[in-house]
């Protein structure tokens, strides 16, 4: 196959080329992406055939950053890429959640899509451009897939949407999304904001699905020209259409009353819901029963996930017996546990989230170095959601992808609500001890309420919640679910999270599992969102109406400084002697770091003495001397002429023999003054050219009544200076040249072999 290359304008004039039919041609698909110095390589390759029993979408994206396309070394010992990092991870689920719904219901075989950067200038953001390239290598393979579809990051930047900013720009943004969507439909969205209104929110959206269907034709014309519009056949199911429709007709009806009954509890609703399944496998012939179980429980599925739905667009009769708006009970409590600096337990319905904050000093910030961003972060969130919560009989192994992704949509929602200049670094910690619904959403409620515990002075309190749909294309009939349970986003058509403050929206997640949802339903679970965060808001607000005053006692106190840039190296000190020293003398932790051309301090500690004594030690090697000052020194050195004496750390004067006392001294014995002695000395002169100190004890002590300056003697006087001749006589006579033994010839050393 010849390369094909398509070319796509952004509405700022920059450009992105995809081409295929030059590298990983053995792929069933791929395409290279460019835009400026950064390029992307997406590969698609999937199984002929499904594996044995398999009746789901087996899909795995895989988004890859080398090190050498920003000519940088990976970190650690073996200096290769290893585990994907955080950031790796979240552009995977990107990407995946746009692709998955897209695939035919009945094609089961293993797919792989890998997208690897492999150049980066460091301008563009990669991942912003990772979905194009995976769209683009499935277009151009013979692989069944109802797209394309693109994503693109938008950003209001000074009151405009910018598509695809750089890193430079997006660092302005008030508002930032990621959108991904084919050209008729949204397909997920996720982002953070500024706590901007719902139709703000709705214009972004707009703007992005603009870019998105450009970027859609252009792989279709691609398409087109590698001629990859047919797709393989395949049979990935074996259906028996008699069997689906005797479980139709001998269980919805069942299903239906168990739907209806609106029992809170879920398992009640699952056994009850398995028992139907289970009682019709029972009624099938005994000879016939193993083989057709599979194909019932499948059946089953589809049967109650309508059952549920028409109970809800009918009846208006959730699963628990909720109205569509109505939010489940709700029950909050702070200071939970003792020893944590803050802590908190929230709990909505079956959905429970207890959580912990920690504030530390500058020595626990996260250190970043992925490929592109390199860095330190300074207010962590870590989310585990452990099998227990949801009744799994199984070990916890590690964090996984799932983990991280609704961590980060906490981390967004809560962190531009965090106070500017706070001085800790703040981790806080959400462990999900039981979900029925949206546990990132009661991470959000019960870090709020945890980090109001630890008296961190938040801008304003955030509450998240997850919105549900449930559509009929032949009836036009829907319903916007408040506070969704696992079964509805499990059977439902849109899992979408929105968190805020009373101003506004600070993070939203959606992902759609239907086709045709318009802005007008868009913006009406937007709206009813809002009424939800309100009323969780109030909750909260009654919990604890504002932050501690003062933080637990346990929490380290720390003092922040700044100091002259030219005097970091005096506190740090050879080695970092100096520092190390005032934190053994002082008990504090004390950390320096370089901010806008000033010396940052932070001194950290339990108690107040601790700290006191250290900014003394701080402060006494960065306060600049001053004319006329009384200082503590210490004699480092005696000579004749008098002594050295360190008045300030670093810093040496010169005590004068005739400055030491009124009285005459005829030599530094009379003075009594011995090394390692502490005296009261007074700065009474700096040397405008040298930088040079002149120290004074007598300036400290009463002048004698009646002391008269001594006077030299009148020139007259004074011995008589000898002259040059006289000199040179005290030398005895001088030698005559003639007298000099014979010059020796320069030895010349250009030749020595030694």
């Amino acid at each position: 196959m010849n390369p094909v290359k398509k070319t796509i304008s952004l509405p700022d004039g920059r450009e992105i080329t995809i081409e295929t039919g030059k590298l990983a041609k053995q792929a069933d698909g791929a395409v290279e992406l460019r835009m400026g110095g950064t390029m992307i390589l997406a590969t698609v390759v999937s199984a002929k055939e499904a594996g044995e029993g398999v009746d789901f979408m087996p899909l795995q994206v895989e988004y890859k950053e080398k090190f050498s396309s920003n000519g940088r070394f990976p970190g650690g010992f073996q200096k290769r890429e290893g585990r994907a990092s955080d950031y790796e991870i979240l552009t995977s689920r990107l990407v995946d959640r746009v692709l998955r719904p897209l695939f035919p219901s009945n094609y089961h075989a293993d797919t792989f899509v890998n997208i690897t950067m492999y150049s980066s200038d460091g301008v563009d953001m990669p991942d912003a451009l990772a979905g194009l390239a995976a769209s683009a290598a499935l277009a151009v393979s013979d692989i069944p897939f109802n797209g394309p579809i693109s994503e693109v990051r938008v950003a209001r930047i000074n009151g405009e949407f910018v598509i695809n900013p750089t890193f430079e720009q997006l660092e302005q943004a008030d508002m930032e999304l990621m959108v991904g969507a084919t050209y008729d439909n949204i397909m997920m969205v996720e982002g953070e904001m500024n706590e901007v209104s719902e139709a703000e929110l709705l214009e972004a959206l707009k703007a992005a699905h603009a870019a998105i269907k450009e970027q859609c034709l252009a792989q279709i014309e691609l398409a087109k020209e590698v001629g990859s519009t047919v797709k393989r056949e395949y049979n990935h199911e074996v259906n028996d259409e008699e069997l689906r429709a005797d479980v139709k007709a001998k269980c919805y009806d069942k299903a239906y009353a168990i739907a209806k009954a609106g029992n809170a509890d879920k398992h009640w609703r699952q056994r009850s819901f398995d028992a139907i399944c289970d009682e019709y496998i029972e009624s099938l012939p005994e000879e016939v029963r193993d083989e057709k179980a599979p194909l019932v429980k499948r059946y089953y599925h589809d049967v109650e996930k309508e059952a549920v739905r028409r109970c809800i667009l009918d009846e208006g009769m959730r699963l628990d017996g909720r109205q569509t708006t109505q939010i489940r009970p709700i029950w909050a409590e702070v200071d939970y546990l003792q020893a944590p600096h803050g802590s908190a337990v929230f709990t909505r319905g079956e959905t429970q989230s207890l959580s912990t904050v920690t504030l530390g000093t500058k020595l626990d910030e996260k250190i970043v170095d992925d490929v592109l961003n390199q860095g330190r972060e300074r207010f962590l969130l870590h989310y585990n959601f452990p099998p227990f919560s949801t009744g799994e009989a199984k070990a916890q192994r590690g964090v996984g992808r799932r983990e991280i992704g609704h961590g980060n949509l906490a981390h967004r929602a809560l962190k531009r609500m965090f106070p500017d200049d706070f001085p800790y670094v703040c981790r806080i910690v959400s462990d999900i001890l039981e979900s029925n619904g949206s546990s990132s959403m009661a991470t959000v409620c019960a870090g709020t309420l945890a980090l109001l515990d630890a008296g961190v002075k938040m801008k304003r309190p955030v509450s998240g919640i997850a919105m549900g749909l449930i559509t009929d294309t032949e009836s036009d009939k829907y319903a916007i679910l408040s506070d969704i349970l696992g079964d509805e986003d499990h059977l439902g058509d849109m899992d979408f999270k929105v968190t805020g403050t009373r101003e506004g929206i600070t993070a939203t997640q959606m992902d759609i599992k239907c086709d045709g949802l318009s802005y007008e339903i868009l913006e009406r679970a937007l709206n009813q969102a809002r009424d939800g965060r309100l009323h969780i808001l109030n909750i909260i607000e009654q919990t604890i109406p504002a932050p501690r005053e003062d933080y637990k006692p346990q929490v380290p106190r720390i003092v922040t400084m700044t100091i002259p840039k030219e005097l970091i190296g005096a506190v740090i000190g050879p080695g970092g002697k100096v520092i190390q020293g005032i934190q053994e003398a002082s008990g504090a932790v004390v950390s320096i770091d370089e901010i806008d051309d000033h010396g940052y301090i932070e001194v950290a500690a339990p108690n107040r003495d601790s700290i006191d004594k250290a900014l003394e030690m701080i402060n006494a090697i960065v306060q600049l001397p001053e004319e006329g000052k009384t200082y503590t020194g210490t004699v480092r050195s005696i000579l004749d002429f008098g002594a050295f004496v360190q008045f300030m750390p670093n810093r040496d004067g010169l005590l004068h023999i005739s400055e030491i006392s009124w009285d005459r001294l005829e030599n530094m014995e009379a003075s009594g003054l011995k090394e390692g002695d502490t005296v009261e000395v007074k700065l009474i002169e700096i040397d405008p050219k040298s930088g040079k100190y002149r120290l004074s004890m007598r300036a400290l002590q009463e002048k004698p009544e009646g002391w008269v300056e001594p006077q030299r003697a009148p020139r007259a006087e004074r011995a008589p200076r000898r002259d040059a001749g006289d000199r040179r006589n005290d030398r005895g006579p001088r030698r005559d040249r003639g007298d000099r033994a014979p010059r020796q010839p320069r030895r010349d050393d250009s030749n020595n072999q030694d």
